[in-house]
C-alpha cells in the first residue's frame, strides 16, 4: 500500500488569487463550495456558491461534478481544508481551498487556523505502523479536546468537548483490541505501544506545536467549534480511506464503525456551531 497518498495536500487560493481564478473561468465551468453550516449561509455568502454543510459533505458528494474544480470555503479556512482533503479522497482532481475563509475575502488581513503540519510517511509503511499512527492520533485527539475544554466558557461547548475527549479513549481502546486480534505475541504488542508514544493528532501534527499557533484562534466558542470539526474531518477521511485498504472484513467494518463515529462527532459540532455562532 502507498500510504503516502493518502494524504495529498490542498492546494490554497488566497482572496486575491481566488477572484481571479473565477475571473477567468466561465460560471458553471467551476464550482464553489460554502462549507459552513445554514444559518452562516443565510447571513452572507459568496455569490453563486453551492452549500453542503461539511458535516453532510460525505453523504451528498454525488451532488457535486468532480470533472469541475472546486473551490471550497468556510468562515476562516479550517473547515474547508478539510472538506477540500475528502474531496481530494473521492477523486477530484482539481481543488483550492480559499485560505482564510469568507472573512479573508470580505477583509484581506483576516486569518483562519495554521496550517496542518506535514505527514511524516514514507510510502512503505506495514498494516501495523498504520495502526500504531492510528492510534497516535487518537490519543492526540484525545488531548486536543480536553486541553480545549478548558479554554471555553460556555459551558454547553466544554461539555460536549470533554465528552467527544472520552469518546477518543474509546476509539483508542479498540484500536488496541484491533492490533491485538493481528498481533498477538507480546513483543508485538510492546513495539505497537513504543510508536504510539508521538504527539501526533488528527491530520498528523504535533499537539503542542498546534495549540500554540492556534491560541488566538481558539479564543472564541466559533474558533473552538471550527478547528474541532477542521479536525474531525480529518479524522473522518482517513479512517474511510483505510477501509477501503483493510485486508479483512473485521478490520473494515471496525474502521468503517469509527469513521461513522467521527461523523457523528462532525455532526454534532455543526450543530452546537449553529446555535451558538449564528
Amino acid at each position: 500500500m502507498r500510504w503516502k497518498k493518502l494524504f495529498t495536500p490542498v492546494e490554497s487560493l488566497d482572496a486575491d488569487q481566488a477572484k481571479t481564478f473565477m475571473e477567468q473561468h466561465k460560471e458553471g465551468t467551476y464550482t464553489l463550495l460554502d462549507v459552513r453550516q445554514p444559518s452562516e449561509y443565510e447571513e452572507g455568502h459568496l455569490p453563486g456558491a453551492t452549500l453542503i454543510p461539511l458535516p453532510q459533505l460525505t453523504d451528498r458528494m454525488d451532488e457535486l461534478d468532480p470533472g469541475k474544480p472546486v473551490i471550497t470555503y468556510c468562515a476562516v479556512g479550517g473547515r474547508s481544508r478539510a472538506a477540500g482533503q475528502l474531496l481530494s479522497g473521492k477523486g477530484f482532481d482539481e481543488v483550492y481551498n480559499l485560505k482564510g475563509g469568507i472573512k479573508a475575502w470580505e477583509d484581506r488581513t483576516a486569518e483562519g487556523p495554521a496550517e496542518l503540519g506535514e505527514v511524516h510517511l514514507t510510502g512503505d509503511e506495514t498494516v501495523k505502523d498504520m495502526m500504531a499512527y492510528l492510534y497516535a492520533m487518537e490519543a492526540g485527539l484525545e488531548k486536543f479536546y480536553r486541553k480545549a475544554a478548558q479554554t471555553v466558557s460556555d459551558t454547553e461547548t466544554a461539555a460536549l468537548l470533554k465528552k467527544l475527549s472520552g469518546i477518543e479513549t474509546l476509539h483508542k481502546d479498540r484500536l488496541l483490541r484491533l492490533f491485538k486480534d493481528f498481533n498477538p505475541e507480546p513483543e508485538e504488542l510492546a513495539a505497537f505501544e513504543s510508536a504510539s508514544a508521538t504527539h501526533l493528532m488528527e491530520g498528523g501534527f504535533d499537539i503542542e506545536n498546534f495549540l500554540n499557533q492556534n491560541r488566538s484562534a481558539m479564543q472564541t466558542v466559533g474558533g473552538v467549534l471550527d478547528i474541532a470539526m477542521m479536525l474531525e474531518t480529518h479524522g473522518l477521511d482517513l479512517y474511510l480511506r483505510y477501509a477501503r485498504q483493510a485486508r479483512t472484513p473485521e478490520a473494515q467494518k471496525i474502521l468503517f464503525d469509527l469513521a461513522g463515529e467521527e461523523k457523528a462527532h462532525l455532526k454534532a459540532l455543526g450543530e452546537l456551531l449553529e446555535k451558538k455562532v449564528v
